[in-house]
């Protein structure tokens, strides 16, 4: 059954839900991914995003988006102004991206003290996004629900020491999905949950041997 959100639609500054509010969501989850504003942003377009996003300000959400801006912000069309202002630099280019949705965005953020990160996400209409590779690695999420996402080294004891760092907390996961590059290499673990986990939780996930990053995006 449809809800009234599919049938009007996100509140948004347009022209269009899923080339502006869907980029400014692919934009504002990337910065949240990254944990702060990135100094420098390098963003590709594929496919529609490409060929139209332009016209409908794709380019402008997405960065945006960055600038912790979300798709009803009144700013939006003056995100690049507004990034120059505070000093985050950006570009934005066309990109052929393989086997990718036609709404797809690469954004690479860079800032100092820590590792460059690569987000692709997509556009699937009404304002959602679905967050499909981190770092290289394939995913699938939306960031729709609390998801705490975590990087860690592939190896045996990883997902028991997640779950009972959540149990412990009084953290119910809802789902648990589990990606990795290769056998041995790196994983990452996207967990949905029904509470919002407390920084002590993410603290002491930190601090685990094995695991590299760990960033929790509240339901919106």
């Amino acid at each position: 059954m449809a809800s009234i959100f599919d049938i009007l639609g996100p509140v948004m500054v347009g022209p269009s839900s899923s080339h502006t509010a869907g980029a400014a969501r692919i934009g504002m989850v990337a910065r949240q991914l990254f944990g702060r504003q990135p100094r420098k942003a390098t963003v590709y377009l594929h496919g529609s995003f490409a060929a139209t996003g332009k016209g409908h300000g794709t380019d402008r959400a997405l960065i945006a988006g960055l600038l912790g801006m979300k798709p009803d912000d009144m700013r939006i069309p003056e995100s690049f102004e507004v990034a120059k202002e505070e000093g985050m630099e950006f570009s934005i280019a066309e990109k052929e991206i393989k086997e990718a949705h036609p709404n797809t965005a690469q954004v690479i953020m860079e800032a100092e003290g820590v590792n460059p990160m690569k987000v692709q996400a997509y556009s699937i209409g009404g304002g959602r996004i679905r967050v499909c590779k981190v770092d290289g690695i394939d995913v699938n999420f939306s960031g729709e629900s609390n998801t705490l996402i975590i990087r860690n080294v592939d190896e045996p004891g990883m997902i028991k020491e997640v779950a009972a760092a959540l149990s412990n907390a009084q953290i119910n996961i809802a789902t648990m999905q589990v990606f990795r590059d290769k056998r041995g290499g790196y994983a990452i673990m996207v967990v949905e949950t029904d509470q919002i986990v407390p920084e002590e939780a993410m603290k002491e996930l930190e601090s685990k041997k094995g695991i590299i990053r760990v960033k929790f995006l509240v339901a919106n």
